[in-house]
């Protein structure tokens, strides 16, 4: 999958808006960042790299050569990088901040609303436009992951000062060090799958790789889907 890298996922959802309603959501952001407490829900799912919505005024479409654009809408886009997969984020976001999705999304058309589920997931679904090209750093890690490894890269760092003190200092800084940091030597483990179509599909593909051209087309291990 495109929007896939790793443990993230990228998600880019565009809606249409009233021009005449465009300066609601513009004053409902102005309001947001004055009462960041509002977005306390948000900023503790740890889950998200990253959450951004822009408002694209119909005529600040670029123009790359087509000409201009002809556009009666203006248009909401919401950008996103998360762990795990699509279905987790949205339940995630649900439950985090309903009502601050619903101001978010206030001027959208026929915005359903975050409560039920259901609609929303379907109305993000039916606007959201697939990564053609996704890029990420380090795609075996999530965001606990990368907090966890700086954690313990100042913990080494601290040891090595230590160090230069003397066994005995050295020998206390390790103790106090390892017990600070036991928790985030585990391994990241390994990326949710992202759909168990495409999981099964690859599985076969493997088999299919493996009849038509040997073993060593993947490595002579072909994976299995579980059953």
């Amino acid at each position: 999958m495109s929007n896939v890298a790793g443990k993230a996922y990228a998600m880019n959802v565009l809606t249409p808006m009233p021009p005449r309603r465009t300066w609601i959501n513009r004053w409902l952001f102005h309001l947001a960042r004055a009462l960041p407490s509002r977005l306390h829900g948000l900023l503790g799912l740890s889950i998200i790299h990253f959450a951004r919505w822009v408002v694209i005024r119909r005529d600040q479409w670029p123009d790359l050569g087509q000409g201009p654009e002809v556009v009666t809408n203006d248009y909401m886009l919401f950008c996103s990088n998360f762990n795990g997969t699509w279905d987790q984020y949205i339940d995630a976001f649900a439950d985090g901040i309903p009502s601050g999705l619903d101001l978010f999304w206030y001027s959208s058309t026929k915005y359903p609303g975050s409560v039920p589920i259901t609609p929303f997931k379907a109305y993000i679904r039916a606007n959201q436009i697939d990564t053609g090209y996704y890029y990420n750093a380090t795609p075996g890690a999530a965001q606990r992951d990368i907090k966890a490894a700086l954690r313990v890269r100042r913990a080494v760092l601290r040891l090595a000062k230590a160090h230069a003190a003397g066994p005995a200092a050295f020998a206390q800084a390790w103790v106090r060090e390892l017990g600070a940091v036991q928790n985030d030597l585990g391994t990241p483990g390994y990326a949710p799958v992202a759909s168990r179509d495409t999981d099964r599909a690859d599985a076969e593909r493997a088999t299919l790789a493996r009849e038509r051209w040997g073993a060593r087309a993947y490595g002579g291990e072909v994976p299995h889907a579980d059953t």
